[in-house]
């Protein structure tokens, strides 16, 4: 059975697959009746799953009227997507973003299921056993080169 997070993540990519523009507005208070969870369950939600390094932004505005904007970036040409995704990771990645990164790449049809196996093994904590500075360096290093390299030969 899913959890509340992923029900609550898979009904907000739902609506982002049926938007015409890669953009959905949402009531936080709306979400949460639907849901029947506190707000700050929609928050974890978009905090963990619709991050830069899950390829969205989130726009928020509180208070009476209040709404929370996803909007999905685009991933273009093969080329435009390895330059984009290197400017996302940066210098350093956490984890959680190389998680969520390589589930998009998956999830657009960028790679295979067994090519998200082999990044999510690479750059996994347990296997890069550093401290969390060097850690998170390395992930990145090794994540943009894997990305390069499948995306280039594709």
């Amino acid at each position: 059975m899913n959890n509340i997070s992923d029900l609550i993540e898979h009904y907000l990519k739902g609506l982002l697959a049926e938007s015409k523009c890669d953009c959905v507005e949402v009531q936080r208070s709306d979400l949460a009746v639907r849901f029947s969870c506190v707000p700050s369950q929609i928050n974890y939600v978009l905090t963990t799953r619709f991050s830069v390094g899950h390829g969205y932004f989130v726009e928020s505005r509180r208070g009476s009227g209040g709404y929370i904007r996803i909007i999905r970036i685009p991933l273009g040409s093969r080329s435009e997507a390895i330059l984009e995704l290197c400017d996302v990771i940066g210098d350093a990645i956490s984890q959680m973003d190389a998680d969520g990164m390589i589930k998009r790449l998956l999830e657009e049809e960028f790679i295979s299921l067994r090519e998200a196996r082999i990044m999510h093994a690479a750059v996994d904590g347990s296997v890069l056993r550093l401290g969390i500075p060097a850690r998170d360096k390395l992930r990145a290093l090794l994540l943009k080169t894997m990305i390069k390299t499948i995306l280039r030969s594709g």
